[in-house]
């Protein structure tokens, strides 16, 4: 079984993020290959606290031009999870 600091990348930062932290909801990056389980309870092990429920989204990653010579590759895929405390847990950002 992986750790919890193997399965939660980083922070997702935006305003729309803020905004929902009123709502006890919180967002993370993720790795891809990522179960809403695993994600609650690495959550639940970094941060102590009651995790209400837990939403991913896939994001492909974009096609990006380089150099003159119009080389093209891709950013890598990557998944986002936005994880909803239960009522009377503390914030953890």
């Amino acid at each position: 079984m992986r750790s919890a600091f193997d399965i939660i990348i980083a922070p997702v930062v935006t305003e729309k993020c803020n905004a929902l932290i009123a709502e006890q909801k919180y967002t993370f990056k993720v790795r891809t290959d990522a179960e809403k389980i695993e994600i609650g309870r690495a959550i639940e092990e970094l941060f102590k606290v009651k995790v209400k429920s837990v939403n991913v989204l896939n994001y492909q990653g974009k096609a990006k031009r380089a150099g003159r010579s119009m080389k093209t590759g891709r950013r890598s895929d990557w998944k986002k999870a936005v994880v909803t405390l239960s009522e009377g847990s503390i914030e953890i950002i």
